[in-house]
């Protein structure tokens, strides 16, 4: 059993400016992506059509997380004990861990970046999903008012809930939190703090999560983003892995966003393929 505790000092993963890039370039589609675009637009259309909903979806408690490593094990103690969470007594066993790692990330880089986090402010999270992290991010932020947006909201899972029930659920009891589905590229709002985790900035990704093509427009995207963060705000976004955090910052240059340094993880909580990245950018 690995009981190596993870480190958190700047030294273990400098902090570092966004590298300098090239303008994105319009993606070009093979037949194949297309077919499959066609396919989840089908689907995509009947779910928000139909708009499924029954009731909010509360997951059963795991009560007490198993399997973990000794360096896990410390880490989110000390994540208990600073922040007053126990994801476990809310949900199962991985949205408890995923919530986890979440935290972690969030007090890591932002420890390492010796940045003031932006409490009491307007938060908004955009590609949330069924937003299963609002809790932590409401811990985090502490903010006045918080709001999930995802593209898409009533897929229907095989619990026979919907994204929309499921979001429901993961924000029930949290003061001034909401979700909604709508494209943000459409909305129009003044915030202090925007967060997005693995936005989509390539086309893979998108139909990996089986959505059509047609909601891939990082330019619009990032540009909406400009425009609705308030004078001084801050854009926290997180990539998977370097090469898709460059891709992501060309679109934040081109939205004229300025970075103001990126963070690397050196040890997720959870494991992932690819390191997780995170950066901040303001107008």
């Amino acid at each position: 059993m690995d009981t190596t505790t993870p480190a958190r000092s700047r030294s273990a993963c400098e902090l570092e400016d966004s590298p300098p890039g090239l303008q994105p370039s319009p993606p070009r589609y093979s037949l194949g992506q297309r077919c499959r675009s066609l396919y989840h637009a089908l689907w995509f259309r009947l779910s928000e059509r139909m708009r499924w909903a029954r009731k909010p979806y509360h997951e059963v408690p795991v009560g007490r997380l198993t399997d973990l490593a000794t360096w896990q094990q410390t880490c989110i103690e000390s994540l208990q004990s600073r922040y007053g969470v126990c994801f476990e007594s809310r949900y199962g066993q991985h949205t408890s861990l995923a919530n986890y790692a979440y935290l972690d990330l969030l007090d890591q880089a932002w420890t390492a970046a010796d940045r003031p986090v932006p409490t009491g402010g307007r938060v908004t999270d955009v590609g949330c999903a069924n937003f299963w992290y609002a809790q932590t991010l409401h811990r985090f932020f502490r903010p006045a008012k918080l709001t999930g947006v995802d593209v898409e909201g009533f897929r229907l899972y095989s619990t026979g809930y919907s994204r929309y029930d499921a979001a429901a659920g993961y924000v029930a009891d949290l003061l001034q939190t909401s979700f909604g589905t709508a494209d943000y590229c459409e909305i129009d709002e003044q915030v202090d703090v925007l967060t997005t985790w693995f936005p989509f900035v390539t086309p893979a990704p998108v139909l990996a999560w089986r959505l059509p093509l047609t909601v891939f427009s990082p330019e619009r995207l990032f540009a909406r983003i400009a425009r609705n963060l308030a004078a001084g705000g801050t854009l926290f976004m997180v990539n998977q892995g370097t090469d898709e955090a460059e891709v992501a910052a060309a679109y934040c240059r081109q939205a004229g966003l300025r970075s103001q340094g990126r963070w690397v993880h050196p040890r997720p909580l959870r494991p992932r393929p690819h390191p997780m990245v995170a950066s901040w950018w303001t107008t």
